[in-house]
């Protein structure tokens, strides 16, 4: 019984389910998931490569950035500002109205700057009008501030 059962349902199946037709929209719809599954997983390397694209272009950006630094940098250190800076900082000039206080190599002034070479230290004149400055000339002010 059990035999004819099975004949049964087989005949069935086969009658109902293993059609032409079905055969064909079966294939159809392997070669449709195939298909889905091969964009996945184009789009998914097409996404990495993007990713990757992005992080050179940024790194791109950063360069540029740092060659133009570099060069601001560069124009800047030939600038008449730097350059009176540098030498005011290494040789110790002054422009006109300052003074210069040097100190002893081992003075505590320097020890604590941490220097070794003798320090100078700009003292700024007070600035005063034109018309202040004459009257300190005429009546020989500019005499007794240096005498102090």
């Amino acid at each position: 019984m059990k035999k004819i059962n099975i004949r049964r349902i087989w005949y069935q199946f086969r009658l109902k389910y293993l059609t032409l037709n079905n055969i064909v929209v079966a294939i159809g719809l392997m070669i449709a998931a195939g298909w889905v599954w091969g964009s996945l997983g184009v789009m998914q390397r097409n996404y990495s490569l993007q990713k990757e694209l992005d992080d050179k272009s940024r790194q791109l950006i950063l360069a540029e950035l740092d060659t133009a630094s570099a060069k601001l940098q560069q124009r800047y250190y030939q600038t008449y500002e730097y350059k009176e800076l540098a030498v005011r900082e290494r040789l110790g000039l002054v422009t006109p109205g300052e003074s210069v206080l040097i100190f002893p190599p081992n003075s505590e002034a320097v020890i604590t700057a941490g220097e070794v070479a003798s320090v100078s230290s700009a003292v700024e004149v007070e600035k005063k009008s034109n018309f202040w400055q004459w009257i300190d000339f005429l009546f020989g002010n500019n005499v007794k501030n240096i005498s102090k």
